[in-house]
Parts: structure tokens; sequence; C-alpha cells
């Protein structure tokens, strides 16, 4: 491999130099800042005016191309204010509806009217009360024999202020002005049978009148795969630049069989999976290394990272260094807390738990003690990264749920390395499993451990779907299972009323058990509870004291209480598909078998029904993953990965699944045979967002 270069410095034409400030303004809120962006600002679709339709055999639901004279123009106010253009199409009347329209629209109808001329509209032909019309379709006033279009007509994202007529001739003159020059090798085109760069653009941006416009609009046709291809090595490559440009810097080297490491080991009261070995070994690799390991361990929820988290920080502890644990709740923060306690403190590994709920004399008390280099192992919330945080010697830091934080959080923490430099080495965990195909385009540029294997022991959940109408057969349920000695959490989704949304909250649903169920024991947990009071009664649910906890999602990861044997989730009609799995990972960590109930309300969404079937059928994490990548797409999925990750305007990975891995198998071959051709491969789909430093 090549050594890494700086990236491509020519810098393309910027399209503010050719433009007034207002339009290149307007271009810019499009993402277009060079005549290349305006290249690559591709159509959404494309309309059909190379015929006219008869209004009588216009399809329903179809948008087609009429021509009509006009009648009379006339505001209307019922329903709401509109223009109505009166036309008439051969033989049949038709209505123009103008709902959102300009004073300058009126009066063009209005002079045609008068001269007699005809307006082409463009739009979905519909059978109203009084007759065809036609609701706000895309018109203009022609005279008559004006020839029809003789090619299908593109139609672009764009912005209040930019119509379509600018923007195509924008277009139109940067690909006139440009050499769409290729950037990717003539053998590698011919091994994956692309067509060339300016023959696929040409043909998204001016398609003939033979093209299929179904191949078009579903973008399967060969343009469009060129297009995808390319935008997809261009992210592999970006993403690996990332990766190369990592491994440039330096990172302190631990050592993988220090002597905690092996009295721990030695001590340990079970025994780790084969999964949790082989990660483990993955981790302990990178990090003796002299080079920042950039590693994300996934596995189901239960699956047994927070060990192997802990093993990996004793590697720092061996090394006379600190590790960092961040956690995105206080919850899970506690919790991680409670274990490296449990497992460590015996070992003489001093450990601190820093969070906002902290008295200003405890605050100053753990923030010296980390800076010092006392607190071998600190483990905190947001609060880590905070400016007056600063450590002695930062060897590793582990982010936990890494997608509920942002690339600059993630930074901050690592810059807390305070030797000149040295780059902490950071593990990433994520109890949300990432489909592979997601995890190829996005990440990239990490190295990737999975834990693909529950420890032994753990009984599986079953999951039961239950309407709203048989809550009282739900309410002896949980009764049952408190009189046998069992814990219940019953989750809600909102802490109050909500105006537009008729949920039961958690606060009602607390007065409503305790009320239904007065000889059992019930506490209630929600995010807005001050921390003290949120430790409590985790701590009060824990030790038994309390048989059902009342609580908001704040439970979804990080509560591991093994005499939890039964969850109830209200409307969870209303969860996302990833969030129901975690929450139901929260029950099934002890040997009695145990249940999930899914209370949902009618009717069900047809996204609701999806979520819900899945739900109840799967059990595998990697399994619901893919399907919620099917039902959500990538953007919701990532979290704020993507401020720190080009996204995909034009490949879908749900649909485009194919082509991940060979756009990664072209991009390695491309850094490896052609540097400066992969940079400005880079530049040309990426430009200003190809910032290589960053991740």
């Amino acid at each position: 491999m090549p050594r890494l270069v700086q990236a491509v410095s020519t810098k393309p034409k910027r399209v503010a130099g050719d433009f007034s400030a207002a339009l290149a303004q307007r271009l810019a809120k499009i993402g277009v800042h060079r005549r290349m962006d305006l290249v690559l600002h591709l159509p959404l679709r494309y309309e059909d005016e190379t015929t006219l339709t008869p209004i009588d055999a216009a399809p329903l639901g179809v948008p087609v191309l009429i021509e009509a004279q006009v009648l009379r123009v006339e505001l209307a106010y019922r329903p709401k204010r509109q223009l109505v253009v009166h036309a008439l199409s051969g033989d049949t009347p038709i209505a123009l509806r103008f709902f959102n329209f300009y004073p300058s629209q009126r009066a063009q109808f209005e002079r045609a009217l008068t001269q007699g001329e005809l307006v082409r509209a463009f739009g979905e032909v519909r059978r109203g009360w009084f007759g065809a019309e036609m609701p706000h379709p895309r018109c203009r006033i022609v005279a008559r024999g004006t020839p029809l279009s003789k090619a299908l007509t593109p139609v672009y994202p764009t912005t209040a202020g930019l119509g379509q007529g600018t923007l195509s001739t924008l277009i139109h003159r940067a690909l006139d002005a440009l050499t769409l020059h290729e950037t990717l090798p003539t053998s590698m085109l011919a091994r994956y049978q692309l067509m060339s760069f300016e023959h696929a653009v040409r043909a998204l941006h001016l398609p003939k009148p033979t093209d299929d416009v179904q191949a078009l609009g579903q973008r399967t046709h060969p343009a469009w795969q060129r297009i995808k291809f390319d935008e997809l090595v261009a992210q592999q490559v970006s993403m690996r630049l990332h990766y190369l440009a990592r491994r440039e810097r330096l990172a302190p080297v631990l050592s993988r069989d220090g002597a905690t490491m092996r009295q721990f080991l030695a001590k340990l009261p079970f025994q780790l999976t084969p999964a949790q070995q082989r990660c483990l070994e993955e981790i302990l690799v990178d990090l003796n290394a002299p080079h920042p390991m950039q590693r994300l361990l996934q596995g189901d929820v239960g699956s047994g990272k927070t060990i192997v988290a802990a093993i990996a920080a004793l590697a720092a502890v061996d090394a006379g260094a600190q590790a960092a644990v961040m956690a995105p709740t206080e919850i899970l923060g506690e919790q991680h807390h409670r274990k490296f306690s449990e497992w460590l403190a015996p070992l003489g590994v001093r450990i601190a738990w820093l969070h906002g709920g902290l008295g200003r004399k405890e605050k100053r008390a753990v923030l010296a003690s980390i800076a010092q280099g006392e607190t071998q192992i600190a483990i905190g919330t947001h609060a880590l990264f905070q400016e007056d945080v600063v450590f002695q010697r930062l060897a590793l830091a582990v982010v936990d749920e890494q997608h509920r934080f942002g690339v600059q959080q993630r930074l901050a923490l690592r810059r807390k390395a305070t030797a000149e430099g040295i780059v902490p080495h950071q593990l990433m965990m994520s109890a949300t499993p990432i489909p592979r195909t997601l995890s190829m385009s996005y990440y990239a540029d990490l190295d990737v451990s999975v834990i693909d294997a529950l420890p032994p022991g753990r009984s599986p959940v079953r999951t039961r779907l239950v309407a709203n109408a048989r809550r009282d057969e739900v309410l002896v349920r949980v009764r049952e299972a408190c009189a046998a000695g069992q814990q219940v959490y019953w989750v809600c989704p909102l802490i109050e009323e909500s105006e537009t949304l008729d949920l039961q909250t958690a606060i009602d649903a607390d007065a409503e058990l305790r009320a239904c169920l007065p000889d059992v024991h019930v506490g209630l947990l929600h995010g807005r509870m001050p921390a003290v009071e949120k430790a409590a009664v985790m701590d009060a649910f824990k030790r038994g004291v309390l048989q059902l906890l009342v609580a908001t999602t704040v439970i979804e990861v990080g509560v591991d209480v093994p005499n939890a044997s039964l969850m109830v989730i209200e409307h969870a009609e209303r969860f996302g598909l990833a969030q129901l799995h975690q929450l139901r990972g929260r029950v099934g960590r002890g040997q009695i078998q145990s249940d999930c109930i899914l209370l949902y309300a009618a009717p069900l969404s047809e996204g609701a029904r999806a979520r819900l079937k899945a739900i109840y059928e799967l059990s595998d994490g990697f399994a619901l993953a893919r399907e919620d990548l099917r039902i959500r797409g990538p953007g919701e999925y990532l979290g704020e990965r993507q401020s720190g990750a080009p996204m995909l305007r034009f490949a879908d990975l749900t649909l485009d699944e194919d082509l991940v891995p060979v756009a990664r198998e072209a991009a390695d071959q491309l850094l490896q045979d052609d540097l400066p051709a992969a940079h400005a491969h880079v530049e040309r789909w990426l430009g200003a967002r190809s910032d290589f430093a960053k991740a």
C-alpha cells in the first residue's frame, strides 16, 4: 500500500464566483458549491411531456400532459383560497386549481384568455364533483402549434426561489463547461461492465425519447448503476483514507499480558464464550500496536460486551496509564461503575464515577484524582469530555452505545490525551446490531469485532402481542409474577400527557398500577428525576424491595436484574424496532422463563404492524437489524454517525446491497494501484466533505 498522500489540492471552479450572491446562497441550500456539484445534482424523477393525453384517457394517479384553451379565471374561497382556471381540452372541460399562487400567475392566465392562447398543464387528472380537475399542475402558456418536448423532462431537487428552469439551465451550462474525465481506470469499468461517467451523467440529465421511463424513475437504468457505483466507491475510499490517516499517528503500546489482567482472568468466576475470547484477542492485538486502535465491538443485548471492555481497560492499568469509559445515560454509566468496581476493585484498581449529579466538592475531588493519575479507570457520561476534565495519561477511551454520541463528542474525549503526538486507543461498543451492509459501508473506517453468541444460561424471552382491550388480563399476569417472587418492568413511552398523542404516561401508569395492585410494591423511574432519586429507585429494584418498576425508556440499556422475568411495554406500536429489542433484553437474564408483553392500541399503521410482526417473529438481534434497516433506511439507524461520514444520495443500501461489496473491492484496488486517482475520485464526489483527518 503506498504511503498516504495529501488530498488533491486543485480547487474546482466555485459556483459562487459565477453567479450573484443570492443565487449562490440558494444553490448552497441544495448542496451545490461547484460546477461539478451541478453535474452531480441528478433528477429526482422524470416527467413525460412528449405526448398529449386526452382527458378521458388519462389514467388515475399518473401525471400526464394536456393542452387546453383558457375559458375563464376566478378566485375561489371554498374550501380555501385558490386560483381556478376553467379551460376546455377538446370538447372536455377541466378546472386547473392552484392553492398557492402569485398575482403574476393570475395575470398570465387572464392575458391568455384575452389572446385566445393555449395552456399546457402537467399533473394528475382527477374526477371532482364538477367534472375533471387538475390540482396545482405545472403549466405554461403556449402558442398554437408549439412543438412538444422531444425527450423526458428531468425534475430536480430544489429550494424556494430556485425554479426548475433555472436549475436546468445551470446544469446544462456546467455540462458544457466541464471536461467529464474518468477517475476510474478503464480496466475497472470493463471488469464491472460500467458505462463511462460522461455517458452516464448525460443520459440522466438529457434522457432520450426512447429511454425506459420506469428504469430511469426506479433508478435501475445502467446510467444510475454507474452513478451508484461511483458514489459507493467514493465513500469507501474516503473512509479507508480516514483509517490510513489514523494508522500514521502514534498510540501507547499496551501489554496484552500484564500482571493485573492475568490475575483477573485467573479469578474470573465464569468462562468467556468463544465469541468473547475471539473479540478480546482482536482488541488486545490492536492495543499492543503503536498506532491507535479504532474498533467497534458490537453484539446483541446481553452478549457480554462489558466484561470484554473491562479486560481491555486492564491493559491500560497494567501500562501505568488510564482508561475512560463513556456512557450516554447516567443509569448505564452507574451500571458500568457498579460492575467495574465489583470486578476490578478487589484487584486494587482505582475507579471513579463522574456524572452530573455530583456535588461541587465531590466533583472537584474526582477531577483532581483523574488529573493526578490516581484514578486508573474513569467512568462517566458526557461529563467526561468537558473542559475541566484532564487526564494524566489517557491510553484507552471506551464509548458505549457509540451511535448516541456525535463525532465531535468522541473526538473531544480522544483529545484528553496530554502527551504530544500521542492518540489514545478507542473502543466503541454497540448493543444495537449493525447489518452487514451498513457496517461495510458506513463503518468502513473501523475495525469491527462481533460477539455473535450469548453466554450460556440465558433463557429465550417469549414475546406476546396483546391488544389494549385485554389490559385486565395483563394486570392479572403482573400480579401472579409478583406473588411468585419475581419482578416486573412496565415501560411507557412518555412522561407527561401529549396534546397530540393519546398515550398512557409513566406517571399515570404508576398511579393506575398502585391502585389496581395494592399488595405490590411499585416504583417509578423516568429521565426527569434527579440523579440521586433515580439511583435510589434502581437500587431498591435491584435489591428486590420494589417488585414492579414503572419506567420510561431510561431502562433501555445498562439495567441488569436477573430476577426480573416479565416486561410489559405500553403502546408498543409507538416504539422503534431496535428500541423494542433493547427493552426486551432487560428480561431473560436469569434462570426463570421470561416474557415480554407488547400492549398495543388498534388500529395499527402499516409501519407499526411491520415492526410488531418482526419483534414477535424474530429474537436474533442481527435478523432484526436487517429488518429495521429495510423499514427505516440507514439515516435514522446511524444516529449521529453521519456527521462524520459521507451520506449516500443515490445508492440505497436496502435496494443496492449487491453493489456494496463490489464497491469495497474496487476501492481497495484503487487505493493500492493509483492513490492520486483515488483522491481525485473522492474530490469529485465529496468536495469539501472529503476531510480525511476526522474520525
